[in-house]
């Protein structure tokens, strides 16, 4: 039963349904026009002949075949009956003569219609089957490399940063306590952040952005004068890919004010009809695309499989740095990896 109603369903789409009505039309208009007196039982038999031919051959073809030599040698013989039975004795059940479609020569032009054209129709529909389920596969497959990179982006954190951080807080144990205080805090913070980001498929922009505020406030604490950073906008309740910013929060320090570039850090959001725009900025100059650097294709990545490559992300020179711009598109939550 789901072979015949996915042949039936493959044979209404346009892309074949289509070719099927141009073909079978003529055939029908030949048939009540050069059939002896123009019996109107002429056009049954041909209406039934090209109904039947449509339905049948297709999927005879698919269930025959996969039986190798035996299915061919099934499929001519049914082939042959249901020409013989259509051609001979619906006629006579009818009451109706010789017809344009079933003389001699029609009925070898009718077989070989049916078994040419439930080949091409039925191999037709199994290539698209076969060919959905290798894109079903590969789709997998995509979100399960996906998922191994999103694993390790939920982990990351710049190692330089991390130890460096560490070292400072021994540092400011000795020197200042409560700094090595606020700075265990806000690391903890952030961690615990990430951490809660494994288990999570999606979460609210809202935290997203608290977890990059996080950061910013981390190196804050280690150099203030340094460190001018701030986000402003609404996310409202949108639902984002899990760290997703993080990495672009992170470049946007480490090739700004961590690379001696003096200047804010801003993350903005403005919303419009289309969707959400995040801008980040950074006073380091655009460089390109670093050699090596995974980060930004990850990200890309990520939005691609997330909103079916409706988002996007854009990165490039700006009037007093660099700038990176996320799109993400109104509409339904993010299709994300779990």
């Amino acid at each position: 039963m789901a072979l015949i109603a996915s042949t039936l369903q493959a044979l209404l789409a346009p892309r074949r349904l289509v070719p099927i009505v141009l073909v079978s039309v003529p055939l029908v208009v030949a048939q009540h026009r050069y059939s002896p007196a123009r019996d109107p039982g002429a056009v049954i038999v041909g209406l039934a002949m090209c109904l039947v031919f449509a339905l049948i051959a297709p999927w005879l073809w698919r269930v025959t075949t996969t039986r190798g030599w035996l299915g061919l040698a099934v499929y001519g013989f049914v082939g042959v009956a249901v020409v013989a039975v259509l051609g001979l004795a619906l006629p006579a059940l009818f009451g109706v003569g010789r017809t344009f479609l079933t003389e001699d020569a029609s009925l070898l032009v009718a077989l070989a219609l049916f078994l040419v054209g439930g080949w091409g129709l039925g191999r037709d529909i199994d290539l698209e089957a076969s060919l959905d389920r290798e894109r079903a596969r590969a789709e997998a497959l995509a979100r399960e490399a996906e998922r191994a990179q999103l694993l390790a982006l939920r982990s990351h954190l710049d190692p330089h940063f991390l130890f460096n951080t560490l070292n400072a807080i021994a540092e400011w144990c000795r020197t200042d306590g409560e700094v090595a205080e606020r700075a265990v805090l806000r690391l903890s913070a952030m961690l615990r952040t990430i951490l809660d980001g494994v288990r999570l498929p999606a979460w609210p922009l809202r935290r997203e952005l608290d977890l990059c505020r996080d950061l910013f406030a981390l190196h804050a604490v280690r150099d203030p004068g340094r460190f001018d950073c701030g986000v402003d906008g609404d996310p409202g309740d949108l639902l984002v890919p899990p760290l997703l910013l993080l990495p672009l929060a992170e470049n946007a320090i480490k090739h700004g004010p961590a690379a001696g570039h003096r200047g804010p850090v801003r993350i903005h959001l403005s919303s419009g009809t289309s969707g959400l725009e995040i801008v980040i900025d950074n006073p380091g100059p655009f460089t390109g695309p670093r050699p090596g650097g995974e980060g930004l294709h990850m990200a890309r990545r990520r939005l691609d499989l997330a909103y079916d490559g409706r988002a996007g992300l854009v990165i490039g020179p700006a009037d007093h740095g660099t700038r990176a711009v996320v799109t993400i598109p109104a509409g339904p939550a993010p299709t994300v990896v779990t």
